[in-house]
């Protein structure tokens, strides 16, 4: 098949800085038996083609102007460079806005069949954060115009595939998977010390306050814990300067952001993976943290909230950092616990690797050209 995936960004020709992993591992498998091209509609300034990982990446170049202007005139140039560069048996457009929201109407105009994967805040809203596409009247619009439009919709998770938005709609469940061996299920010695770990980018979303709330009731009852964060700082230095606010200087550390290759290694020594986000609508993180043995307590989105019940997981309320903090400490005090729920999340995560999700995705395809 001729596949174009089409994208916001997160496939930077270095295939390690300011990409999103996931979808490298995913582009790299439909490559290895499709012709696989790649639109991206706002990252580089300027338009470029490249080649990456078996594929061949067509940057866009941004595009500026106020909001509504500004979807014209990405929807004008996709339209233009998939008919230039066709023809295409399917469209799959990854996020919502404005990726969906393009190639959904592209497609549409085209005769092309479009897969669309909803994995942000396209369904939800946060105002108190200023977050989720379900905030304003004309974005909710648009992504109901998108979930219409598509031949197919898939979300990763149980959790996504319950919200309002998609009510009316049949959605497919298909977990972007990682890849197992940059996770390897190092064995690791019990504490002192403890570490814990948080990857994820510092932004409001992920309700970092409550976070290192959470960190300053651990260290109270267990003065060993250390925390390590890893992800690129959007925020200007605020989760560090309420770390060093709250005592935590001497128990937190920040790394800045790290590409895949390198994440395995802050994996293996970890004993507990926290997610405090106020939404997630999966989080690639905990794939990563099961694929290399680590248990993670979260709060109720994303994967959390799908596993929770199964006992590949333990959830608490968002926002609550005495629950977080509680449920840190049990699982420190409770290597069995610990074991337990590693294994299974771990099983889960190992069948639903990169290689199942490329497959599944290949099922969709066909099925959406008939």
């Amino acid at each position: 098949m001729r596949l174009a995936i089409v994208v916001t960004g997160g496939v930077d020709r270095s295939g390690r800085e300011r990409v999103v992993p996931a979808l490298l591992w995913l582009v790299e498998r439909l490559a290895r038996r499709h012709d696989v091209h790649v639109f991206v509609l706002d990252y580089l300034r300027a338009p470029a083609s490249y080649p990456l990982l078996g594929a061949t990446v067509h940057d866009l170049g941004r595009v500026v102007g106020p909001p509504g202007l500004r979807r014209l005139r990405v929807r004008s140039r996709l339209r233009r460079a998939i008919a230039a560069r066709g023809p295409f048996d399917v469209l799959h457009a990854y996020w919502g806005m404005p990726a969906g929201v393009a190639a959904t109407s592209v497609g549409r105009a085209l005769g092309i069949p479009v897969v669309l994967t909803l994995d942000s805040g396209e369904l939800v809203a946060l105002p108190e954060i200023d977050y989720g596409l379900q905030r304003r009247w004309i974005d909710r619009r648009a992504i109901a115009a998108a979930i219409r439009r598509a031949a197919c919709v898939t979300v990763a998770t149980q959790f996504m595939a319950a919200m309002p938005a998609l009510a009316a709609r049949r959605v497919e469940i298909v977990p972007i998977g990682v890849e197992p061996r940059l996770f390897p299920d190092a064995p690791r010695a019990d504490g002192p010390p403890w570490r814990l770990l948080r990857v994820a980018s510092l932004n409001r979303v992920k309700d970092y306050p409550t976070l290192l709330r959470a960190v300053a009731a651990i260290v109270r009852r267990v003065p060993s814990a250390r925390l390590d964060i890893v992800g690129e700082d959007t925020l200007g230095g605020a989760v560090q300067a309420d770390a060093h606010a709250l005592g935590l200087d001497a128990h937190v550390a920040f790394h800045g952001f790290q590409p895949a290759d390198a994440l395995g290694a802050f994996y293996a020594r970890a004993h507990v993976h926290i997610v405090s986000s106020r939404h997630e609508a999966a989080s690639v993180a905990m794939l990563e943290a099961a694929c290399a043995g680590v248990p993670t307590v979260a709060t109720p989105v994303g994967y959390a909230a799908d596993w929770a019940p199964q006992g590949r997981a333990v959830a608490v309320p968002v926002g609550d950092a005495a629950a977080l903090a509680s449920e840190v400490v049990r699982l420190i005090e409770d290597p069995a616990r610990r074991n337990g729920i590693a294994a299974a999340a771990r099983a889960w995560t190992l069948v639903h690797d990169a290689d199942w999700t490329a497959a599944a995705f290949e099922r969709i395809y066909a099925e959406s050209r008939n």
